[in-house]
Order: C-alpha cells, then structure tokens, then sequence
C-alpha cells in the first residue's frame, strides 16, 4: 500500500479497529495484506480458525470478517478516504473475502459518527434490566440493518418464547454433542500473547430458568452458581436476516451485525448473540416464522440495559497484519 497515501500507523489504527470487532467464540478468523501496488487492504480468511464441528459451512467465519470489514470501512473513512469495498473479488481466490480501496476525500458517510462506539463495543453475556428500549432506538437499528442490505426483525413475546425455545433446544444439542463442546472449551482461555479466545471471566453466568439460553462453553452445568442468576423476564430479541444465503450475503449480513452493534452501544444498549440454533441446519430453518417467506436468519441478537461485562482480548495490528 502506498506510503504516500497512508503511513504505517494509521495503517495499524485501520487494522486495530478491525481487530475490535466480535467473532465468533472470538476466534478473529481475519488477516490483512496491504496491496503493494495500489492503495488496497485485503481482507483475508484465517481457515486455520475455523470452526470444523461448529461451523463447518464457514458461515459464521464470513459473519465475523463482515463485522471487521465495517470497522475497516468507519477507520477509513474516519481518516478521511472513501473506502470502496468490493466483496470476493477474486473467484480464483477464495480465501480473500473483501478488498477496501482508499478512494478520494470521504463524501458522506451516515455511520461516520459510530467510530468511537468501535473501542468500546464488546458483548455482555450477563443479566439485563427489564428496561424496554426506546421504539426510536429499535427504528435505527433496524435502518442501520437495511443500510447494509440485510433485514431486522423484532418478534412479538409469542414469537420470541418460541425463537428462546429452538435455541434452547440447540443449546442443548451443542452441549451433548461432545465434538463440539470440546470444540469450544478449547477456545475458552486466560489471556496470553495470542490473545485468541474467551477468557473465562467474560463466559457469564446461565440462567437457572432457562428461559435466555446461553451459551455454555464448558459444556457443563455449575448448580451452585445457578441459583442467584436471574435474566430478565421479557428478553429484547432481534432477528437478522438476508433475502439469500450465498457467502457475498453473509459478509453483508456481518457488516449489517456490526452496524447496528455499534449503534446500540453509542446508545448504551448492551447486547449479546444467541447463535446456537444457526449452528444446526434444521433449527436455523426454524429461526425464520412463516410470515418471514424465503429470508435465511443470520443471527439473533439479544439487546438490553445491562453491566458492560468484561471484554474479550484481541490481537494486535501487527500479529493480524500480513
């Protein structure tokens, strides 16, 4: 990339943002190569980080490095570039995702304002309030969703016991399944130089009633912890979907995931992903009602007033750099 338009430390600010966004278990499934020849960040996958029993399509990877891409966009733009984004570019490649070029000075960018909210985004696996969120707030989310091309949708409480339901049902499966739950306490570690994974202080506790199923990553349950956990009693519950289900439509739904993340948390609204039930084709399937038609569901967000909770570490520019 050239360093008449970009020197190394904005180049490390660009990555680091990208760096900050959420993956699944936090497995930052992302590497970024600077195009020597023109003024390009590519945005590569980290099949290494895969998840074989977990993730076995790569959905969920592309998810992740759509949320990274739209921090790499915010960067950009917050220092002063058009990003032009192209997603694959190249077919022969597969494992190059997304391609930014700096274009000229930034135009307008309606997202230019979430920036700040890139460093102090993280997920909270804790209780929240039960504070409904203001309908002018559920509103933004949804146009940020829309802005990106993927949809936002908020079930009424019928709808959203049923949704709580199947992704119980897939929280269960993923904790008998014993190839996946040793899949995910591999990735449940104190923090250490390749600052990969969930450190065990940011898991968060289960909700003895079940109702919020969360992900239990040691596979097992603590009873003596179970008892002083209460979830709040009417979750907040969004649905993220895309007409289709081709990989350009998961980078899009990533970025819509970010988008709208970075929205919540300039607002102080917390927020965690209930992604069990995506995890299982059958339940997946489930996660959109009939009155949906032909969308794919691309997460579920659960959003609320709550504790921040602890964030989840991250490497740093140089180690995502190639």
């Amino acid at each position: 990339m050239s360093t008449t338009l970009l020197d190394m430390a904005t180049l490390e600010k660009i990555v680091s943002a990208a760096v900050a966004a959420p993956s699944i278990h936090n497995t930052q499934p992302w590497r970024f190569r600077p195009d020597p020849e023109t003024p390009t960040l590519q945005i590569r996958a980290a099949a290494d980080r895969g998840l074989r029993h977990t993730d076995p399509s790569g959905r969920a990877l592309h998810l992740s490095v759509g949320c990274a891409l739209f921090n790499v966009r915010l960067a950009v733009a917050h220092f002063g570039w058009e990003p032009v984004i192209r997603l694959l570019p190249r077919p022969d490649e597969p494992g190059l995702l997304a391609a930014v070029r700096l274009g000229g000075p930034v135009r307008f960018s309606p997202a230019a304002g979430l920036y700040d909210a890139v460093w102090h985004r993280h997920s909270s696996r804790f209780p929240f309030s039960d504070r409904p969120l203001p309908t002018s707030l559920l509103h933004e989310l949804a146009d940020a969703v829309h802005a990106e091309g993927a949809l936002l949708g908020y079930p009424d409480p019928g709808e959203t016991d049923r949704l709580l339901r199947v992704t119980l049902e897939a929280e269960r499966r993923n904790t008998a399944d014993l190839d996946r739950g040793a899949e995910s306490r591999r990735w449940i570690r104190e923090p250490d130089g390749t600052a990969l994974g969930v450190p065990p202080s940011a898991v968060g506790p289960q909700d003895y009633r079940d109702r919020v199923p969360m992900r239990d990553f040691g596979a097992h349950r603590h009873p003596a912890d179970l008892a002083a956990r209460t979830f709040e009693q009417r979750p907040t519950i969004a649905v993220l979907s895309t007409s289709h289900d081709r990989r350009a439509d998961w980078l899009r739904a990533g970025q819509a995931l970010q988008h709208a993340l970075l929205v919540a948390t300039a607002a102080g609204v917390r927020a965690s992903l209930l992604h069990q039930a995506l995890e299982w084709p059958e339940l997946r399937e489930q996660l959109a009602g009939p009155q949906d038609g032909r969308v794919h569901a691309q997460m579920v967000v659960r959003l609320g007033y709550g504790p921040e909770g602890p964030a989840s570490p991250r490497r740093t520019a140089a180690q995502a750099l190639e």
